[in-house]
């Protein structure tokens, strides 16, 4: 049965790849099941300008290139045939016969599924799924994204509980999340990747969600789950660079096709991977309908941007000489920061309520402040320089804190620059960097004492909170992808206290709207003690968005407790104690703090009244109160 090109590629849809505009690429191009002039079958479209020709092979021609040719759709590069009589499940790759004459068996760049790993073929699919989260997705779109809370619960789908698919551990993972209080999940990427230990990073197939737990359907069910419980879903998505497996991307056609040709330009000295040519509009085109496809097609609730910082800099990580000047002779990469703008601009456009994060890690300003203003247009950034900071000061023995105190008010320079996550992610457990518990000096007790306050600490501190899974049952090992999170940790009292301690910081965290309403807000953040640093004692206050809530939160990070702290507080009353990270229920010696404390008339700390406070060791206590 011989392929044949037929007209359901538009002129419009030719106008609009060509000038890189396409909102919907997959729609036409790639796999579909139609039914062209009355005969049901399957469609068949890539983009190969520059190939000799293309063909469509798989098991119903017995994988034989010579009976289903692909024809050439005018000058627009697009290959396209139509295949009667197959339909949905088959396996299928894309013979091409390359500018340079050598004949390749590739994956389609936009099939919608593929063969389990290491297997590599590409998947016809269809579906014909009912979402029932219509409810998630009114409420999504009436919210303002940066002024709600978010508590992030990082996730490596296969290695959370090895062995489910993506309906099982939709009910399992929902459960668990929902118990602790995260408001969303962030899954690293689940696009197909040939390379399991690669965690998804090195991704060949960016429409198809990988088939290790299930079909695209079943990915389907595991959003809508997690939706109809309340929690969100964020995806891990790496337009910065793809691997260079010879049957997907790199050379598509014989030609530098989605990459540079220039390795200076084009190869990634890192990661041994090659980096997308920003400038070509129908690659451009590819990622930003990609962008719009999980979002649209999978109901994804934000994209978390993978290594913004490889993208921004023609210099990154290379040596003088390794790399190519942009036209005003400058280090900056304009076609990729021009991608960047106008992928955010579209999905703000028409998807309200839709995240993207940037994992951005130097100093590139505006990175979340809309492309109007001069920005690149994401709704949040991660801050590494919290989170390098933060980790610092906690590995140092709490005797050698005070010259290190810095480090943990430096960040409140530049807290409101940027709509931040505070991230504790997978990269901090992982190459030999140890599992955050490991990272806490002093013995077992003050280990696990360190540990719960940098959790109190993180949770006060203005911005969205990041943990990966594990950190919150302070497993001892870092993060094993064949072995998973070490849930035997929790036979261990020290470890249900920390894992209790996180639900409570989650569950108090909204029920306390003060400590997140202003999250991205300097007036919602005032210092109440930032200089102390003999005693390595912080206090801070935060605010609601009316001025009519406050919590106050005070930080011990010394072994020595603290009789008779006087603590400024903004109006006279009753102040309750929140949570303490010290107490016996999560795991600590329950020393000090009290539920409830009276303020005294007498300013303090530049503050109208002030309470005589317990400040337990290694300790973070929050107090709270509502204005008379």
């Amino acid at each position: 049965m011989t392929a044949v090109a037929h007209p359901w590629i538009g002129d419009i849809d030719l106008f609009l790849f060509g000038e890189g505009t396409h909102r919907r690429l997959w729609e036409v191009l790639g796999a579909h099941v139609r039914t062209v002039g009355g005969v049901g079958g399957v469609t068949f479209a890539v983009w190969a300008p520059n190939a000799r020709a293309v063909r469509v092979v798989g098991d119903w021609n017995q994988w034989d290139g010579r009976v289903d040719p692909l024809a050439p759709v005018g000058v627009s590069g697009i290959w396209a045939g139509f295949v009667p009589g197959i339909g949905a499940g088959e396996r299928y790759k894309l013979e091409v016969e390359g500018a340079d004459g050598r004949l390749m068996l590739r994956a389609d760049p936009m099939a919608r599924a593929a063969e389990h790993p290491p297997a590599n073929a590409s998947i016809v699919t269809d579906t014909d799924y009912t979402w029932a989260d219509d409810e998630w997705m009114e409420a999504r779109a009436a919210q303002d994204v940066v002024k709600r809370p978010m508590r992030i619960f990082e996730v490596h789908l296969g290695s959370w509980r090895p062995g489910l698919g993506y309906r099982e551990v939709a009910h399992q993972l929902a459960d668990y999340v929902d118990d602790l209080g995260f408001t969303h999940v962030e899954l690293l990427p689940v696009a197909e990747h040939p390379f399991t230990g690669s965690w998804g990073y090195q991704v060949t197939g960016y429409y198809a969600p990988t088939a290790r737990y299930g079909s695209p359907d079943d990915f389907r069910y595991f959003v809508d789950h997690l939706h109809q419980r309340g929690i969100g879903v964020i995806l891990d998505w790496v337009p910065a660079h793809f691997p260079k497996d010879d049957w997907a991307l790199a050379r598509f056609d014989g030609t530098a096709l989605y990459e540079h040709a220039d390795p200076r330009q084009g190869e990634h000295p890192d990661w041994g991977t090659l980096v997308f040519n920003y400038g070509r509009t129908e690659v451009k085109n590819f990622l930003v309908a990609n962008a719009r496809y999980w979002i649209e097609e999978f109901h994804i609730d934000g994209l978390r941007v993978d290594a913004v910082a490889s993208m921004l800099y023609l210099d990154y990580s290379r040596e003088p000489g390794q790399w190519v000047p942009n036209e005003f002779g400058g280090r900056e990469n304009i076609a990729a920061i021009e991608f960047l703008k106008q992928m955010n601009t579209i999905v703000f456009a028409e998807h309200p309520g839709v995240m993207t994060i940037a994992e951005e890690s130097t100093s590139w300003p505006m990175v979340s402040r809309p492309v109007d203003h001069g920005g690149l247009g994401f709704s949040h950034k991660w801050n590494m320089g919290w989170m390098h900071d933060t980790l610092a000061y906690f590995r140092n023995d709490p005797v050698h804190r005070k010259y290190h105190h810095r480090d943990l008010t430096f960040g409140l320079l530049y807290a409101f620059t940027e709509n931040f996550v505070l991230p504790l992610s997978h990269d901090e457990v992982v190459h030999g960097k140890g599992s955050l518990l490991d990272k806490m000096p002093g013995d077992e007790w003050q280990k696990f004492a360190n540990l719960r306050s940098l959790y109190g600490w993180m949770w006060a501190y203005p911005g969205a909170q990041l943990l990966f899974m594990g950190g919150e049952l302070a497993q001892w090992g870092e993060w094993n992808l064949e072995a998973g999170v070490d849930w035997w940790a929790l036979a261990g009292e020290r470890h249900q206290g920390v894992q209790a301690l996180v639900k409570a910081l989650n569950h108090t965290t909204r029920e306390w709207r003060a400590l997140w309403e202003r999250d991205h807000d300097p007036a919602g953040f005032r210092w109440l003690d930032a200089d102390d640093a003999p005693h390595s004692i912080y206090g801070f206050l935060r605010w609601s968005a009316d001025g009519r809530q406050v919590v106050a939160c005070v930080a011990n990070l010394t072994p020595v407790p603290r009789e008779g702290y006087r603590l400024g507080l903004p109006w006279a009353g009753q102040w309750h104690c929140l949570l303490d990270t010290n107490a016996t229920f999560f795991g600590g010696t329950g020393h000090g703090g009290t539920w409830a404390t009276e303020t005294d008339p007498i300013p303090w700390q530049g503050q109208p009244v002030s309470a005589l406070v317990t400040l337990p060791p290694l300790s973070v206590v929050w107090f709270g109160a509502n204005a008379p």
